[in-house]
Formats: C-alpha cells, sequence, structure tokens
C-alpha cells in the first residue's frame, strides 16, 4: 500500500495528544514538523503491521527518507516522557471512561545476541524450553474499563549485577554439594536496580498521579506479586481497593487451628455455581468459592501470618485460577 501523507484520523489524534500535553506542559510542546512525522509513523505502522524505517521508506514512494525518519528519531528532542501519558489521557476522555481496573503483569522481550548497544538487556530464562536467551523484561500497566482495555505505564527491569553473579554462584555450589551455611550470603538490595514488586508499585503510583480523576475498583496481578508489601501498598494508593493476586494451589492456608493446601480445602468445599462473562464474551459456567485465612506460604505473603485474606477459587471450561484478595 501506497503511503504518502499521514491518515487525517492519526493527524487529528496527534494533534489532540500535543494539545493535552500543551495544556499541563507547555515548553514540551511539539513542533509542527514532530507532530507530522509522528503522524506519519503511527500511519505507517497501521499500514506495514511493523516498526522499521527501510519499510516506512518504501511505503511513501520516496516522500520520506530512510535516514530523514531514523534521525528524527534519534536527535529530534520529542516529549518522550509525556507521549503516554497525554495519549491514555487524550483516548479516556473520547470515549467518557470514569473508572476501571488495573492489571500488573511483566513480560519477556528476546533479543539478538549480537545486540549489545541496547539498554537494560541480560540472561533471561525461557519458561518453555528451560534454556536462557538475550533479552529485556518489562514491567507493564493496564487499565481494564468496560469499553477498552489500553496500556499505561510501562518501566524496563534489570537484576543488580551482584544479585545475578551470586545466584550464579550460589547455583554451582549447591550443584557440587556445599551446603547453604558455606555458601556467600545473599547480597543486600540495590536501590538502583528495584525490584519488580517495587517497579509495579512506582507505575500505580504514577497512575494516580497522572490520572487522578480515574475511580479504580481493584487492582490485579499475578503469583509474582503477591506479598504483603505490594497487596497493602497498592490498596493503600487507591484507598483501601481490592487487590486481588494469584497463588499456587501448593500454598499453606489456616483452616481452624491446622494448616491445609489450597488444592485440599477446595477439594472438599467446591463452592457454588455461577453464570459469568469473561472479557465480554459469552456467558460460562462456573463454580466459585472463598475463604477467609491469612495464607502462610513462604515467599508469597511472608513467611510468618499476615492479616486475613479472602482465598478465592474459580473453576470454568476455560481453567482454574486461584487467588488471594487483599484490602
Amino acid at each position: 500500500m501506497v503511503l504518502g501523507k499521514p491518515a487525517p484520523f492519526v493527524r487529528a489524534f496527534v494533534d489532540a495528544v500535543d494539545a493535552a500535553i500543551r495544556m499541563h506542559q507547555p515548553h514540551h510542546a511539539m513542533s509542527v514538523t514532530q507532530r507530522t512525522w509522528l503522524a506519519f509513523c503511527i500511519t505507517a505502522v497501521l499500514v506495514t503491521n511493523a516498526i522499521c524505517w527501510a519499510r516506512f521508506a518504501r511505503a511513501s514512494l520516496g516522500t520520506y527518507a530512510m535516514a530523514a525518519l531514523s534521525w528524527m528519531f534519534r536527535h529530534s528532542k520529542m516529549p518522550w516522557e509525556h507521549l503516554l501519558v497525554a495519549s491514555v489521557q487524550v483516548i479516556l476522555q473520547h470515549h467518557g471512561i470514569t473508572s476501571g481496573s488495573l492489571i500488573v503483569d511483566d513480560t519477556d522481550n528476546p533479543r539478538s545476541k549480537a545486540a549489545k548497544a541496547l539498554a537494560y538487556l541480560y540472561k533471561l530464562r525461557d519458561k518453555a524450553s528451560g534454556g536462557y536467551f538475550w533479552g529485556q523484561s518489562l514491567v507493564f500497566l493496564v487499565l481494564v474499563t468496560p469499553k477498552i482495555s489500553l496500556p499505561v505505564g510501562v518501566v524496563f527491569y534489570q537484576p543488580a549485577p551482584e544479585l545475578s553473579a551470586w545466584y550464579k554462584t550460589a547455583k554451582a555450589l549447591k550443584k557440587r554439594g556445599v551446603p547453604p551455611t558455606q555458601r556467600p550470603r545473599k547480597p543486600a538490595p540495590n536501590p538502583q536496580y528495584p525490584t519488580k514488586e517495587q517497579l509495579a508499585l512506582r507505575l500505580l503510583a504514577s497512575f494516580k498521579a497522572q490520572h487522578g480523576a480515574v475511580r479504580i475498583h481493584a487492582v490485579m496481578a499475578d503469583a509474582l506479586y503477591g506479598t504483603a508489601t505490594f497487596v497493602d501498598g497498592a490498596s493503600a494508593l487507591f484507598n483501601g481497593v481490592q487487590v486481588i493476586s494469584q497463588i499456587r494451589s501448593n500454598q499453606n492456608i489456616r483452616v481452624g487451628k491446622r494448616h491445609q493446601h489450597v488444592a485440599d480445602y477446595f477439594a472438599t468445599h467446591p463452592g457454588t455455581p455461577h453464570r459469568i462473562r469473561v472479557r465480554g464474551g459469552e456467558e460460562v459456567s462456573a463454580m466459585v468459592g472463598s475463604k477467609r485465612s491469612p495464607p502462610q506460604a513462604a515467599g508469597l505473603l511472608g513467611t510468618k501470618p499476615i492479616q486475613t485474606r479472602t482465598i478465592a477459587r474459580l473453576l470454568s471450561s476455560q481453567g482454574e485460577a486461584v487467588g488471594c484478595i487483599g484490602g
């Protein structure tokens, strides 16, 4: 498809984003050239289904040179840190969205072994094959509403070099049969390399500061973020909303005066049938059960009993989910 100029609806969106930036940060407004370049690049992504300067240039039939497009990206003083915030504001206003739920998650982005100059690169474990690959890890925040779902925050994660070195040494010593008491101690946390949990809380705090008018119904995350620090911190940020995190089926909960695995408890307490709608699709039948109990598993919500949470289980034809509801 030939691409001579930006699509009109894309240009209108970019102009609205620039107006939003001018309203809050006038000194970071985009110039006419910057707006035209950004509108063309967004249109080119939609047309070519790729992010590639060469393909953009070919689609424009010489209207835009590859070197010029690349130069604008690398050297033009675009207000990158304000574009996502302003874009979200424009979309929320356009759709009249005033409330929703926030989901925290993370993903790994594989990169070529030859890509040494990219930021935040480190060796990541491939969950599918059990091996390793060179890539980047990102923590992101998504706003889910009845109308649309959209990303509202993203940040790169990178482990501290001394922590990576310690893991490598500890693994080698463990393989050789060295007892834990004779292995090096785990290094203290490095403030320059925040954990994924800390990055997630920063994303939540930034969203509240940037979009304070949006009412949040709940915050959701997977098992990695199921710590008391995250659950309590996220709940406190949004006036005590529920924070839902996934837990493992073999995690212990307190039932009366004894401890029991979550899976064992729900095997004898299956719950009650409900009709629910998953992600706006057709209604499905699901078994929903819950239990008020303080989780006990180490590494998830602390090694010591914490305040009572609601442990919930949902079983449907689409799978099973067990989570902890805090706040």
